[in-house]
Order: C-alpha cells, then sequence, then structure tokens
C-alpha cells in the first residue's frame, strides 16, 4: 500500500521549501495539488516533473475515490497552493480517509504562515487558540468569538484585507482591548508586522486600503485592573438583532460578569438606546 505524503509548500519566499519536501515530490508517483496551474510554477522551478491531479474544497469528495485508488498503487503527495494543507486549506479529508484505508500518512513540514506570525509576535509563549478564518457575519460569528474570548488565551486568525478592520471591531467588541498584531504579506516582498492595542489598531486599517494575506495574533487576556468596554458591546450585539437575554450571556462570558449584572446592564442600554 501506498503512503501519503502530506507536504508543506512556501507562502511566498520560494526558498522556504525544504530539500527534503522537494525530493519527496519527485519521488512520488502522483501529486494531488489544490490549484494545479499555480503549484505548476513552483514544481518547474525545482525541476519536479511529477504528474499532478487536482484536489480542493469544490472537487475533494469525487477525488476522494479516485487518489484511495492511487494509493493502493503508490506514493501520492498532497500539497495546497502554500503553507500545510489541512490548515485552513483542504487535505483533512483526505487524510482522514486514507488513514482509514490504511495508508502510512507522512508529515513533511515547512512554511507556516501562523506558526511565523506567532513567533515575531512577542505576545504567545504557551497555548494559543487557532480559529483560521472567522464565520463571516451573524450569530456564528460571535459564537465563536465568544468561546474563543472566554478561554483567556492567545488567539490567531486569517483574514482578508477588506474584512480587516471589522474583525479588528469586533475581536475588541469581544476580548477588550488586548495586545495585537497584524501580519500582512508574510516572506514576501511587501511583509508587515504592525503591533498595538486592538483599539489602535482598529483606527490605523479603519480607513487604510490593504492587500494581501493576512494573520492576526491577539495577546493574552487583560490583567483583571482593566475591563472590557461593556457598554460598547452590548450596543453592537443589540444592533446585531441579539435578543437581550442571549446578549447578557455572551456579556456575561466576555467581561466576567455573573449573569443577572450583565441582564441588568443589557436592559438598561435597550431603554437608552
Amino acid at each position: 500500500m501506498g503512503t501519503l505524503y502530506v507536504v508543506a509548500t512556501p507562502i511566498g519566499n520560494l526558498q522556504d521549501f525544504s530539500q527534503r519536501a522537494i525530493e519527496t515530490l519527485r519521488s512520488v508517483d502522483l501529486i494531488a495539488a489544490e490549484d494545479t496551474r499555480h503549484s505548476g510554477g513552483l514544481l518547474k522551478v525545482h525541476g519536479i516533473e511529477t504528474p499532478m491531479l487536482s484536489y480542493h474544497h469544490h472537487n475533494r469528495r469525487e477525488r476522494e475515490h479516485r487518489l484511495l485508488q492511487e494509493l493502493d498503487r503508490g506514493d501520492v503527495a498532497l500539497i495546497s497552493d502554500a503553507g500545510t494543507p489541512g490548515i485552513a486549506d483542504p487535505g483533512r479529508e483526505l487524510v482522514e480517509a486514507a488513514r482509514r484505508a490504511g495508508h502510512r500518512i507522512v508529515p513533511i513540514p515547512g512554511a507556516s504562515s501562523p506558526v511565523a506570525a506567532v513567533s515575531a509576535s512577542g505576545l504567545v509563549e504557551g497555548p494559543f487558540v487557532f480559529l483560521g478564518f472567522l464565520t463571516r457575519k451573524g450569530e456564528d460569528r460571535r459564537s465563536e468569538l465568544v468561546r474563543a474570548a472566554a478561554t483567556g488565551w492567545p488567539l490567531v486568525i486569517f483574514e482578508s484585507p477588506n474584512r480587516l478592520a471589522a474583525t479588528l471591531v469586533d475581536l475588541h467588541d469581544a476580548v477588550g482591548d488586548r495586545e495585537a498584531m497584524v501580519a500582512r504579506e508574510l516572506t514576501k516582498l511587501h511583509e508587515e508586522l504592525v503591533s498595538g492595542p486592538l483599539s489602535t489598531l482598529a483606527e490605523r486599517y479603519r480607513d487604510e486600503t490593504v492587500r494581501g494575506e493576512i494573520v492576526i495574533v491577539v495577546g493574552t487576556a487583560m490583567e483583571a485592573t482593566e475591563s472590557v468596554d461593556v457598554e460598547g458591546l452590548i450596543q453592537r450585539l443589540l444592533a446585531d438583532g441579539v435578543k437581550p437575554s442571549k446578549a447578557a450571556r455572551e456579556v456575561a462570558v466576555i467581561a466576567g460578569i455573573p449573569g443577572d449584572e450583565a441582564y441588568a446592564l443589557v436592559r438598561a442600554v435597550s431603554r437608552r438606546e
């Protein structure tokens, strides 16, 4: 039975590609690539002539059977457009299916934007919560942030340029004015790391047009002497159509206050609004 190699590729700088990854891609019988056109350029630079088959979010179910058949005959490598497959990229389902079918799984580590951002932030020294891309809006998004805020741990988030400003505001509402960093275009020509309180970052990017791929790192929970902008959080929740009872529960978790106190604050803001 064949082996499935999960191979990390560069997130920008083509020199961030290990010799082991290159040799693996040369030696396997087939490469499952998120975008064969995108990966074709990378393979050409390194003289890799292994055949490719597309494997992405929209065709992963139909491709799974084919790739399992290929694994019965030989070795397959899985790559995404950048970084490590299965980390906010296609790959988890194929790895799970291959493992269930009895195939050996071998990770070939390499560049990772979440790890690179964390290492350069100075905000994380222990556990952190990686959220990937947040749900774009609505109750599911709020629920994600509430659960993440309740841990008190640092947060690591992927975001697109057009939603960066709104997400910084949402994070400020959910976790308070924690220290954070916006990492943009990591390892690329226009790499930018900007640090500061969430309120400052939200103000900076409110009217600024940004481009490229973004990772946000949010530091640990604030000291007890600091406080969350509870009233601002309540106003935002009510404006989003959240019922007062649910808003009170979310405020209680985020601000660390008793439920009855949170409900009283929600009622007071609701009457005033």
